[in-house]
């Protein structure tokens, strides 16, 4: 008679990888949370025409200043512009700047860090050229730059990624200080491997989880540093609806229509808050460390 021995059968990969992420949401509820606030944010940008059909420039003096109702549903500005179709158009501008700024910086903090982290002749001119950066506040910085340059989106863009380098250029060096002293590091320099092939293979990957988390901060901050633009008149034209320039605009009227400011800023704050949760939650879901006290 003949034995049949069982031979264990492998789950489907994609069954376990969906496990491991709803595990992951399990352990990490604020990605989970932050993930569907930000979702929503953005399927809100993504189809503003159609959710709000009407025009945000379209102006209308006969219903100037009225209060939320049926008809309109955040209320009108001094113009009597619909304020609901002015704040979901006004969201795309937030979250391109936003996403722009975060992938410019980061690209660009990551290829300076590298080199600042690898090649100690560079490192110190490189290090204080950050740290001067780094010396002028954000806001202030950005606000010379805007007063140089013409006020357009892309240039919002630039004036609020060259503050946000610096911290991604510290970050990536940071990390590679703490690898390029590993064994394994010097057993690579040991057999000739190339400088760029180290950089490469063990340099690299190893700051992509921070960079992850680092983006989102950046994204959060950058979107509220437009809005503060907009808001001192630096920012994006005001032709341009967004929330920054639409509580600039309504600040005079703050005593008698409130909701002109009220859902800007509250969309602002949801924004933010959603990016600062998605960010955290990663950090806790990338950092072995917790991993380990889960």
């Amino acid at each position: 008679m003949i034995d049949v021995v069982p031979v264990a059968v492998d789950e489907p990969t994609g069954r376990s990888r969906l496990s491991e992420v709803r595990g992951c949401l399990r352990r990490n509820p604020t990605v989970a949370i932050g993930s569907a606030m930000l979702l929503a944010i953005v399927l809100m940008a993504i189809f503003a025409p159609l959710i709000a059909t009407g025009d945000p420039q379209s102006l209308n003096p006969a219903k100037r200043l009225r209060p939320p109702s049926g008809e309109f549903w955040f209320g009108t500005d001094m113009y009597g512009r619909d304020v609901f179709t002015r704040t979901l158009h006004g969201s795309r501008i937030s979250l391109i700047v936003g996403s722009l700024v975060s992938l410019v910086s980061i690209s660009l903090g990551l290829g300076i860090g590298l080199v600042a982290g690898s090649v100690r002749v560079v490192d110190g001119v490189v290090m204080r050229v950050m740290d001067g950066l780094m010396a002028i506040p954000d806001i202030l910085l950005a606000i010379a730059l805007m007063a140089v340059i013409r006020p357009s989106v892309s240039n919002v863009v630039i004036a609020i990624t060259i503050p946000q380098v610096p911290r991604v250029v510290r970050l990536v060096r940071s990390v590679v200080i703490s690898i390029r002293e590993r064994p394994y590091v010097e057993a690579a320099h040991s057999i000739g491997t190339t400088s760029r092939r180290i950089m490469t293979r063990h340099l690299l990957p190893n700051t992509i989880a921070p960079l992850i988390v680092q983006a989102t901060y950046t994204g959060a901050a950058a979107v509220l540093t437009e809005a503060g633009l907009s808001f001192l008149g630096a920012g994006s034209p005001p032709n341009i609806p967004s929330w920054g320039n639409m509580m600039a605009e309504g600040r005079s009227y703050f005593q008698i229509a409130i909701w002109i400011i009220l859902f800007p800023g509250m969309f602002l704050a949801m924004t933010v808050l959603a990016v600062n949760l998605l960010g955290d939650g990663l950090r806790d879901a990338l950092d072995p460390r917790l991993r380990r006290r889960m």
